[in-house]
């Protein structure tokens, strides 16, 4: 580095180029995993399965102020694991009024697209009582 500036059109000429090329190579491919996920769940069957609950957790992200460092934003999100009748699980992102109506255990008809969550509707408990 020193006294010579050759090292500056080096960098600008070489370096700075092919980091930008692997940059827009990340981009690019997210772009189309997410693209063709996309897709796919479009070309999916709407499919409507017997089902329970076998998990809830959720996800919480916070997030620094680039101004101050005295506020943050802090963000949940919110998934469902259901089990199906066969055994397979499904785990799927939902708002936060499902997640809080939800209970492990609760049984009912799953509706999904691919990998969308498109509802549930939960069959009433049946309880016997003991006379």
């Amino acid at each position: 580095m020193g006294s010579d500036p050759s090292w500056m059109f080096d960098f600008t000429g070489t370096v700075l180029p092919v980091f930008l090329v692997v940059v827009l190579g990340i981009i690019a491919v997210s772009a189309g995993k997410g693209l063709l996920q996309w897709s796919r769940n479009n070309s999916a069957p709407l499919q409507s399965i017997p089902a329970r609950i076998v998990s809830k957790r959720t996800e919480v992200r916070q997030q620094q102020s680039q101004e101050d460092n005295l506020s943050s934003r802090t963000s949940t999100t919110y998934y469902l694991t259901y089990e199906a009748e066969d055994g397979v699980r499904r785990e799927f992102k939902v708002d936060g009024q499902e997640y809080g109506l939800s209970a492990e255990g609760d049984r009912g008809l799953l509706t999904y697209q691919g990998t969308r969550y498109r509802g549930f509707q939960r069959r009433p408990h049946h309880y016997s009582t003991a006379e």
